[in-house]
Protein backbone atom coordinates (compact mmCIF):
# COMPACT_ATOMS: atom_id res chain seq x y z
CA UNK A 1 0.00 0.00 0.00
CA UNK A 2 1.17 3.70 -0.67
CA UNK A 3 1.26 5.89 1.87
CA UNK A 4 -1.94 7.44 0.81
CA UNK A 5 -4.10 4.14 0.90
CA UNK A 6 -2.89 3.29 4.10
CA UNK A 7 -4.05 5.92 5.33
CA UNK A 8 -7.50 6.20 3.80
CA UNK A 9 -6.95 1.88 5.17
CA UNK A 10 -7.17 3.65 8.66
CA UNK A 11 -9.76 5.85 8.36
CA UNK A 12 -12.42 3.81 6.77
CA UNK A 13 -11.85 0.22 8.18
CA UNK A 14 -11.36 1.12 11.92
CA UNK A 15 -13.56 3.13 13.76
CA UNK A 16 -12.87 6.67 14.23
CA UNK A 17 -14.98 8.83 16.50
CA UNK A 18 -13.69 11.87 14.65
CA UNK A 19 -16.05 10.47 11.85
CA UNK A 20 -18.18 8.79 13.16
CA UNK A 21 -19.32 9.89 16.40
CA UNK A 22 -20.33 8.00 19.28
CA UNK A 23 -20.13 4.51 16.59
CA UNK A 24 -16.18 5.28 16.60
CA UNK A 25 -16.20 5.29 20.48
CA UNK A 26 -14.93 2.15 22.32
CA UNK A 27 -14.83 2.69 25.95
CA UNK A 28 -12.36 0.58 28.25
CA UNK A 29 -8.46 -0.31 28.02
CA UNK A 30 -8.30 -3.87 26.90
CA UNK A 31 -7.48 -3.67 23.45
CA UNK A 32 -4.76 -0.72 24.58
CA UNK A 33 -3.38 -3.21 26.97
CA UNK A 34 -3.49 -6.08 24.35
CA UNK A 35 -1.53 -3.74 21.96
CA UNK A 36 0.69 -2.55 24.48
CA UNK A 37 1.45 -6.02 25.24
CA UNK A 38 2.51 -7.49 21.86
CA UNK A 39 4.46 -4.03 21.55
CA UNK A 40 6.70 -4.83 24.42
CA UNK A 41 5.29 -1.91 26.76
CA UNK A 42 7.29 0.50 24.96
CA UNK A 43 6.28 3.45 26.37
CA UNK A 44 7.86 2.13 29.60
CA UNK A 45 10.98 3.04 27.97
CA UNK A 46 10.85 6.48 28.24
CA UNK A 47 9.71 9.28 30.62
CA UNK A 48 5.87 10.87 29.64
CA UNK A 49 4.20 13.71 30.22
CA UNK A 50 0.19 13.18 30.25
CA UNK A 51 -1.87 15.91 29.77
CA UNK A 52 -6.11 16.16 29.48
CA UNK A 53 -8.64 18.57 29.53
CA UNK A 54 -11.48 20.02 27.83
CA UNK A 55 -9.84 23.29 26.39
CA UNK A 56 -6.19 24.28 25.90
CA UNK A 57 -4.42 20.39 26.01
CA UNK A 58 -2.82 20.91 22.65
CA UNK A 59 -1.76 24.26 23.36
CA UNK A 60 -0.10 23.48 26.71
CA UNK A 61 1.40 19.69 25.33
CA UNK A 62 2.94 21.59 22.12
CA UNK A 63 4.48 24.73 24.55
CA UNK A 64 6.26 22.08 26.88
CA UNK A 65 7.19 20.00 24.58
CA UNK A 66 8.90 22.86 22.70
CA UNK A 67 10.78 23.83 25.88
CA UNK A 68 11.57 20.31 26.43
CA UNK A 69 13.35 20.41 23.07
CA UNK A 70 14.98 23.44 23.91
CA UNK A 71 16.34 21.85 27.04
CA UNK A 72 18.27 19.39 24.44
CA UNK A 73 15.57 16.34 24.74
CA UNK A 74 14.18 14.08 22.29
CA UNK A 75 11.00 14.91 22.81
CA UNK A 76 8.13 12.66 20.84
CA UNK A 77 4.74 14.49 20.86
CA UNK A 78 1.13 12.69 20.41
CA UNK A 79 -1.97 14.58 19.85
CA UNK A 80 -5.10 14.53 17.80
CA UNK A 81 -6.60 15.43 15.95
CA UNK A 82 -4.51 16.04 13.21
CA UNK A 83 -5.43 19.02 10.66
CA UNK A 84 -3.76 18.34 7.03
CA UNK A 85 -2.03 15.32 7.27
CA UNK A 86 -2.30 12.16 9.65
CA UNK A 87 1.72 12.47 10.35
CA UNK A 88 0.64 15.49 12.37
CA UNK A 89 -0.70 13.33 15.28
CA UNK A 90 3.08 12.15 15.83
CA UNK A 91 6.18 14.21 16.59
CA UNK A 92 9.74 14.23 17.08
CA UNK A 93 10.95 17.38 17.97
CA UNK A 94 8.48 19.09 15.59
CA UNK A 95 9.06 16.24 12.51
CA UNK A 96 6.26 13.97 11.70
CA UNK A 97 6.25 10.55 11.73
CA UNK A 98 7.78 9.17 8.54
CA UNK A 99 5.14 7.93 5.59
CA UNK A 100 7.29 4.82 5.32
CA UNK A 101 6.90 4.01 9.22
CA UNK A 102 3.46 3.94 8.89
CA UNK A 103 2.88 1.90 5.91
CA UNK A 104 6.02 -0.48 7.35
CA UNK A 105 3.43 -0.56 10.70
CA UNK A 106 0.00 -1.40 8.93
CA UNK A 107 1.32 -3.80 6.83
CA UNK A 108 3.40 -5.82 9.25
CA UNK A 109 0.78 -5.71 12.30
CA UNK A 110 -2.33 -5.88 10.37
CA UNK A 111 -2.47 -9.72 11.22
CA UNK A 112 -2.21 -9.16 14.62
CA UNK A 113 -4.24 -6.17 15.07
CA UNK A 114 -7.41 -6.92 12.81
CA UNK A 115 -8.52 -9.80 14.49
CA UNK A 116 -9.12 -7.14 17.76
CA UNK A 117 -10.94 -4.83 16.07
CA UNK A 118 -9.33 -1.99 17.59
CA UNK A 119 -10.81 1.75 16.91
CA UNK A 120 -8.88 4.28 14.92
CA UNK A 121 -7.19 6.07 18.50
CA UNK A 122 -6.21 2.61 20.07
CA UNK A 123 -4.03 1.66 17.01
CA UNK A 124 -2.71 5.15 16.49
CA UNK A 125 -1.81 5.53 20.37
CA UNK A 126 -0.45 2.13 19.73
CA UNK A 127 1.64 3.26 17.18
CA UNK A 128 2.88 6.60 18.70
CA UNK A 129 4.38 4.56 22.05
CA UNK A 130 6.12 2.20 19.73
CA UNK A 131 7.66 4.71 17.40
CA UNK A 132 9.02 6.92 20.28
CA UNK A 133 10.60 3.66 21.89
CA UNK A 134 11.67 2.71 18.58
CA UNK A 135 13.70 6.31 17.97
CA UNK A 136 14.60 6.53 21.32
CA UNK A 137 13.05 9.73 22.61
CA UNK A 138 14.14 10.82 25.91
CA UNK A 139 10.20 12.01 26.66
CA UNK A 140 6.82 12.28 25.45
CA UNK A 141 4.25 14.97 25.51
CA UNK A 142 1.02 12.64 25.27
CA UNK A 143 -2.25 14.44 25.06
CA UNK A 144 -5.77 12.43 25.87
CA UNK A 145 -8.09 11.91 23.02
CA UNK A 146 -11.22 12.50 25.20
CA UNK A 147 -11.30 12.17 29.10
CA UNK A 148 -8.83 10.12 30.88
CA UNK A 149 -10.40 7.35 32.96
CA UNK A 150 -10.95 5.16 30.17
CA UNK A 151 -9.17 6.74 27.66
CA UNK A 152 -6.68 4.52 25.79
CA UNK A 153 -3.61 7.01 26.08
CA UNK A 154 -4.29 6.29 30.06
CA UNK A 155 -1.64 3.11 30.13
CA UNK A 156 1.31 4.85 30.88
CA UNK A 157 2.54 6.03 34.36
CA UNK A 158 3.75 9.60 33.40
CA UNK A 159 6.44 11.86 35.13
CA UNK A 160 3.96 14.55 35.51
CA UNK A 161 -0.09 14.82 34.74
CA UNK A 162 -1.56 17.68 33.73
CA UNK A 163 -5.46 18.79 33.65
CA UNK A 164 -5.76 21.89 31.62
CA UNK A 165 -9.87 22.13 32.86
CA UNK A 166 -12.93 20.96 32.85
CA UNK A 167 -15.56 22.10 30.77
CA UNK A 168 -19.39 20.56 29.52
CA UNK A 169 -17.98 18.38 26.57
CA UNK A 170 -18.85 15.26 25.04
CA UNK A 171 -21.12 14.88 27.43
CA UNK A 172 -23.19 11.94 25.60
CA UNK A 173 -19.57 10.16 26.92
CA UNK A 174 -18.18 11.69 30.15
CA UNK A 175 -21.28 12.92 31.86
CA UNK A 176 -23.66 15.86 31.88
CA UNK A 177 -22.29 17.72 34.71
CA UNK A 178 -18.77 19.38 35.39
CA UNK A 179 -18.30 16.74 38.47
CA UNK A 180 -18.68 13.42 36.62
CA UNK A 181 -16.32 15.04 33.87
CA UNK A 182 -13.65 16.19 36.40
CA UNK A 183 -13.98 12.35 37.69
CA UNK A 184 -13.42 10.90 34.27
CA UNK A 185 -10.65 13.65 33.60
CA UNK A 186 -8.95 12.95 36.94
CA UNK A 187 -8.65 9.70 36.06
CA UNK A 188 -4.98 10.12 34.64
CA UNK A 189 -4.17 11.16 38.40
CA UNK A 190 -1.33 8.38 39.44
CA UNK A 191 0.22 6.94 42.66
CA UNK A 192 2.51 9.60 43.86
CA UNK A 193 2.68 11.25 40.76
CA UNK A 194 2.66 15.19 40.70
CA UNK A 195 -0.16 16.54 39.23
CA UNK A 196 -1.18 20.35 38.06
CA UNK A 197 -4.65 21.52 37.46
CA UNK A 198 -4.91 24.49 35.25
CA UNK A 199 -8.65 25.60 36.41
CA UNK A 200 -10.97 24.48 38.57
CA UNK A 201 -14.59 25.18 39.82
CA UNK A 202 -15.32 24.34 44.01
CA UNK A 203 -17.02 21.20 42.47
CA UNK A 204 -14.38 20.18 40.39
CA UNK A 205 -11.63 20.90 43.13
CA UNK A 206 -13.21 18.63 45.46
CA UNK A 207 -12.91 15.83 42.89
CA UNK A 208 -9.26 16.15 41.94
CA UNK A 209 -8.48 16.85 46.04
CA UNK A 210 -10.57 13.65 46.66
CA UNK A 211 -9.12 11.54 43.65
CA UNK A 212 -5.37 13.05 44.62
CA UNK A 213 -5.41 12.23 47.99
CA UNK A 214 -6.50 8.56 47.18
CA UNK A 215 -3.46 7.98 45.60
CA UNK A 216 -0.80 10.37 47.52
CA UNK A 217 -0.60 12.46 44.06
CA UNK A 218 0.96 16.06 44.89
CA UNK A 219 -1.45 18.57 43.27
CA UNK A 220 -1.21 21.88 42.24
CA UNK A 221 -3.65 24.65 41.39
CA UNK A 222 -2.18 26.84 38.73
CA UNK A 223 -4.69 29.48 38.79
CA UNK A 224 -3.84 29.78 43.12
CA UNK A 225 0.24 30.22 41.76
CA UNK A 226 -0.04 33.82 39.34
CA UNK A 227 2.62 32.22 37.56
CA UNK A 228 1.47 34.82 34.86
CA UNK A 229 0.71 38.36 36.37
CA UNK A 230 -0.50 40.27 33.24
CA UNK A 231 -0.16 40.00 29.58
CA UNK A 232 -0.58 41.76 26.39
CA UNK A 233 -1.44 41.90 22.51
CA UNK A 234 1.27 42.37 19.77
CA UNK A 235 1.46 42.18 16.47
CA UNK A 236 3.46 38.99 16.79
CA UNK A 237 1.55 37.35 19.87
CA UNK A 238 1.30 37.85 23.65
CA UNK A 239 3.52 39.55 26.18
CA UNK A 240 3.51 37.41 29.25
CA UNK A 241 4.53 39.10 32.94
CA UNK A 242 5.62 36.55 34.92
CA UNK A 243 6.52 36.23 38.86
CA UNK A 244 9.60 33.54 37.80
CA UNK A 245 10.15 34.22 34.04
CA UNK A 246 10.43 37.88 34.03
CA UNK A 247 8.84 39.02 30.15
CA UNK A 248 7.75 36.09 27.96
CA UNK A 249 6.93 36.78 24.48
CA UNK A 250 4.36 34.03 23.61
CA UNK A 251 3.78 33.35 19.86
CA UNK A 252 0.43 32.02 20.51
CA UNK A 253 -2.25 34.25 20.22
CA UNK A 254 -5.60 34.46 21.49
CA UNK A 255 -6.37 35.72 24.99
CA UNK A 256 -7.47 32.02 26.43
CA UNK A 257 -3.60 31.61 25.91
CA UNK A 258 -2.90 33.45 29.22
CA UNK A 259 -4.75 30.81 31.40
CA UNK A 260 -2.87 27.61 29.48
CA UNK A 261 0.77 29.73 30.06
CA UNK A 262 -0.45 29.71 33.31
CA UNK A 263 -0.82 26.29 33.35
CA UNK A 264 2.64 26.21 31.24
CA UNK A 265 4.75 27.42 33.24
CA UNK A 266 3.27 25.79 36.91
CA UNK A 267 3.93 22.63 35.11
CA UNK A 268 7.62 23.86 34.48
CA UNK A 269 8.11 24.16 38.17
CA UNK A 270 7.08 20.63 38.58
CA UNK A 271 9.63 19.50 36.18
CA UNK A 272 12.00 21.64 37.97
CA UNK A 273 11.65 19.55 40.98
CA UNK A 274 11.88 16.59 39.48
CA UNK A 275 14.96 17.98 37.51
CA UNK A 276 14.07 17.47 34.02
CA UNK A 277 14.74 21.51 33.97
CA UNK A 278 16.73 24.17 35.87
CA UNK A 279 15.48 27.34 36.96
CA UNK A 280 16.66 30.20 35.71
CA UNK A 281 14.34 32.81 37.92
CA UNK A 282 13.96 36.41 36.18
CA UNK A 283 12.36 39.53 38.09
CA UNK A 284 9.04 40.29 36.43
CA UNK A 285 10.01 43.45 34.44
CA UNK A 286 13.17 41.67 32.83
CA UNK A 287 13.44 40.35 29.67
CA UNK A 288 13.73 36.00 30.07
CA UNK A 289 16.86 34.51 31.31
CA UNK A 290 15.71 31.09 30.75
CA UNK A 291 16.43 30.26 27.13
CA UNK A 292 14.45 27.27 27.32
CA UNK A 293 12.12 28.47 28.01
CA UNK A 294 11.89 32.10 26.18
CA UNK A 295 12.24 30.15 22.91
CA UNK A 296 9.57 27.43 23.53
CA UNK A 297 7.01 30.51 23.73
CA UNK A 298 8.56 32.08 21.19
CA UNK A 299 9.06 29.10 18.37
CA UNK A 300 6.70 26.93 19.29
CA UNK A 301 4.95 26.85 16.20
CA UNK A 302 8.26 26.28 14.37
CA UNK A 303 9.67 23.59 16.72
CA UNK A 304 6.25 21.86 17.01
CA UNK A 305 4.29 22.41 13.70
CA UNK A 306 1.60 23.36 15.94
CA UNK A 307 -1.24 24.75 13.61
CA UNK A 308 -5.04 26.42 14.14
CA UNK A 309 -4.78 28.31 17.37
CA UNK A 310 -6.00 31.84 16.59
CA UNK A 311 -3.41 31.91 13.36
CA UNK A 312 -3.05 34.02 10.80
CA UNK A 313 -3.11 33.35 7.48
CA UNK A 314 -3.45 36.70 5.61
CA UNK A 315 -2.39 40.26 6.36
CA UNK A 316 -5.15 42.37 4.33
CA UNK A 317 -7.72 41.71 5.34
CA UNK A 318 -6.67 40.03 8.55
CA UNK A 319 -7.73 36.57 8.36
CA UNK A 320 -7.86 34.14 11.53
CA UNK A 321 -8.28 30.58 12.27
CA UNK A 322 -9.04 28.78 15.38
CA UNK A 323 -9.71 25.15 16.21
CA UNK A 324 -12.23 26.28 19.50
CA UNK A 325 -14.89 24.01 18.96
CA UNK A 326 -17.15 24.40 22.17
CA UNK A 327 -18.56 27.13 24.84
CA UNK A 328 -15.71 26.78 26.99
CA UNK A 329 -13.52 27.73 24.16
CA UNK A 330 -15.92 30.06 23.07
CA UNK A 331 -16.23 32.22 26.09
CA UNK A 332 -12.64 33.71 25.23
CA UNK A 333 -12.47 33.08 21.35
CA UNK A 334 -15.83 35.59 21.20
CA UNK A 335 -14.45 38.28 23.39
CA UNK A 336 -11.42 37.90 20.76
CA UNK A 337 -13.83 38.69 17.84
CA UNK A 338 -15.41 41.00 19.47
CA UNK A 339 -12.01 42.93 20.50
CA UNK A 340 -10.83 43.24 16.70
CA UNK A 341 -10.38 46.53 15.26
CA UNK A 342 -12.09 46.17 11.53
CA UNK A 343 -14.35 47.94 9.47
CA UNK A 344 -16.73 44.92 9.47
CA UNK A 345 -16.38 41.25 10.64
CA UNK A 346 -16.85 38.13 7.87
CA UNK A 347 -17.37 34.64 9.64
CA UNK A 348 -16.84 31.24 8.37
CA UNK A 349 -18.61 29.20 10.68
CA UNK A 350 -19.10 25.06 10.94
CA UNK A 351 -19.54 22.70 13.59
CA UNK A 352 -20.33 19.07 14.21
CA UNK A 353 -23.45 17.65 15.53
CA UNK A 354 -22.17 16.42 19.31
CA UNK A 355 -21.40 20.30 20.55
CA UNK A 356 -23.76 22.52 22.10
CA UNK A 357 -24.68 24.84 18.83
CA UNK A 358 -27.18 26.83 20.51
CA UNK A 359 -24.46 27.66 23.52
CA UNK A 360 -21.77 28.45 20.96
CA UNK A 361 -24.21 30.95 18.81
CA UNK A 362 -25.18 32.82 21.84
CA UNK A 363 -21.57 34.30 22.25
CA UNK A 364 -20.93 35.27 18.61
CA UNK A 365 -21.00 38.78 17.58
CA UNK A 366 -24.14 39.38 16.19
CA UNK A 367 -22.37 42.25 13.94
CA UNK A 368 -20.79 40.15 11.32
CA UNK A 369 -22.09 38.39 8.19
CA UNK A 370 -21.60 34.36 8.75
CA UNK A 371 -20.96 32.22 6.21
CA UNK A 372 -22.25 28.98 7.10
CA UNK A 373 -20.98 25.77 5.85
CA UNK A 374 -19.71 22.23 7.07
CA UNK A 375 -16.62 20.06 6.65
CA UNK A 376 -16.64 17.09 4.56
CA UNK A 377 -17.21 14.55 7.85
CA UNK A 378 -20.49 12.88 9.08
CA UNK A 379 -20.70 14.08 12.21
CA UNK A 380 -20.50 18.03 10.42
CA UNK A 381 -24.31 19.94 10.71
CA UNK A 382 -25.58 20.63 7.54
CA UNK A 383 -24.80 24.52 6.48
CA UNK A 384 -28.74 24.61 6.34
CA UNK A 385 -29.50 23.95 9.81
CA UNK A 386 -26.76 25.83 11.01
CA UNK A 387 -28.19 28.72 8.84
CA UNK A 388 -31.83 28.52 10.64
CA UNK A 389 -29.59 28.47 14.37
CA UNK A 390 -28.04 31.02 13.10
CA UNK A 391 -30.95 33.12 12.02
CA UNK A 392 -33.24 32.57 15.32
CA UNK A 393 -29.50 34.02 17.34
CA UNK A 394 -29.64 37.41 14.57
CA UNK A 395 -26.65 35.90 13.00
CA UNK A 396 -27.54 36.67 9.25
CA UNK A 397 -25.95 35.04 6.65
CA UNK A 398 -25.78 32.75 3.84
CA UNK A 399 -25.24 28.84 3.15
CA UNK A 400 -22.79 27.07 1.76
CA UNK A 401 -21.56 23.58 0.46
CA UNK A 402 -18.29 23.26 1.41
CA UNK A 403 -15.63 25.48 3.49
CA UNK A 404 -13.59 26.64 -0.03
CA UNK A 405 -16.98 27.93 -1.44
CA UNK A 406 -17.95 29.70 2.01
CA UNK A 407 -14.43 30.68 2.28
CA UNK A 408 -14.06 32.47 -1.40
CA UNK A 409 -17.32 33.78 -0.60
CA UNK A 410 -16.14 35.66 2.22
CA UNK A 411 -12.54 36.89 0.83
CA UNK A 412 -14.40 38.42 -2.02
CA UNK A 413 -17.36 39.98 0.10
CA UNK A 414 -14.38 41.85 2.56
CA UNK A 415 -12.69 44.72 2.11
CA UNK A 416 -8.86 45.26 2.76
CA UNK A 417 -9.90 46.64 6.02
CA UNK A 418 -12.08 44.00 6.98
CA UNK A 419 -11.74 40.68 9.33
CA UNK A 420 -12.19 37.10 7.90
CA UNK A 421 -12.60 34.22 10.67
CA UNK A 422 -12.87 30.38 10.36
CA UNK A 423 -13.65 28.30 12.93
CA UNK A 424 -16.14 26.62 14.66
CA UNK A 425 -14.90 23.22 14.16
CA UNK A 426 -11.29 21.73 14.07
CA UNK A 427 -12.26 20.02 10.78
CA UNK A 428 -13.62 23.37 9.03
CA UNK A 429 -10.37 24.55 9.93
CA UNK A 430 -8.34 21.42 8.14
CA UNK A 431 -9.81 21.51 5.43
CA UNK A 432 -9.51 25.37 5.20
CA UNK A 433 -5.89 24.88 5.82
CA UNK A 434 -5.27 21.84 3.50
CA UNK A 435 -7.74 23.55 0.44
CA UNK A 436 -7.55 27.15 0.62
CA UNK A 437 -4.15 28.38 1.73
Amino acid sequence: MTYKETCEYLYSQLPMFEQQGASGYKEGLENSVKLDEHFGFPHRKYRTIHIAGTNGKGSCAHTISAILQMCGYKVGLYTSPHLVDFSERIRINGNPIPEDYVIDFVQNEKSFFEPLKPTFFELVTAMAFKYFADKAVDIAVIETGMGGRLDCTNIITPTLSVITNIGLDHTQFLGSTLKQIAMEKAGIIKPRIPVVIGEATEETRQIFDVMAAEVSAPITYAEDQHEVIDCTSTVEGLLYHTVHDGILEGELAGIYQKKNANTILCAIRRLEEIGLMYPVHTMPEEPCKNREIREGFKHVCDLTGLKGRWQKVKERPLTICDTGHNVPGWTYLSEQLKAIRCKHRHIVFGMVDDKDIQGVMALLPKDATYYYTKANNKRAVSEGVLKLYGTEFGLLGEAYPDVVSAYDAAQKAASEKDFVFIGGSSYVVAEFLKNCI
